[in-house]
């Protein structure tokens, strides 16, 4: 009953984590089996949702360690955009956003997750990761700029639901 109580809510976390839907599906099974063989070191005076993510959180990370231990990982060439301010738009979904997101690559989605979202310093995603403090804030650099050029091409030029006029 727990694990399709909040099956949804897991695979949604999951999904901020992993580009594919399989991957997440995986890594909603492994946190599940998590919950329920350290149940009893459950502490009620946070919410389970708080600590069921946090559990995702920790088992997507160590999937992404554990599939990219020897991976170097290099990022695709830059697009080639002049460098403007971006006008947010309060009609992107979290589909949209979720979208721009897996544009990135790997490391630079769950590092700008982890900074952005979660909250994490660079100290704290460097721990987790395994990774210099400095390679952490690089790729966060990399992931701001990215998105920044990706929302220009995705929003201003294909779709023409934000265009004003």
């Amino acid at each position: 009953m727990l694990y399709k109580r909040f099956f949804g809510y897991a695979l949604n976390v999951a999904m901020i984590y992993t580009k594919q839907h399989d991957g997440a599906i995986e890594v909603v099974n492994d946190s599940f089996m998590k919950v329920f063989s350290d149940i009893s070191n459950f502490n009620f005076s946070n919410t389970f949702k708080s600590w069921l993510r946090k559990i995702i959180i920790n088992t997507a990370i160590d999937r992404f360690r554990k599939e990219h231990k020897h991976y170097y990982h290099k990022d695709s060439l830059s697009l080639c955009i002049a460098d403007e301010t971006v006008d947010v738009i309060s009609k992107i979904s979290a589909d949209d956003v979720l979208a721009l997101l897996n544009k990135l690559s790997e490391i630079q989605k769950i590092i700008f997750v982890l900074y952005e979202i979660e909250g994490y310093n660079h100290e704290e995603i460097g721990e987790r990761l395994h990774i210099p403090v400095s390679s952490s804030r690089v790729y966060l650099t990399r992931a701001k700029k990215k998105l920044r050029e990706l929302y220009r091409i995705y929003f201003n030029t294909y779709d023409e639901r934000f265009k004003q006029g």
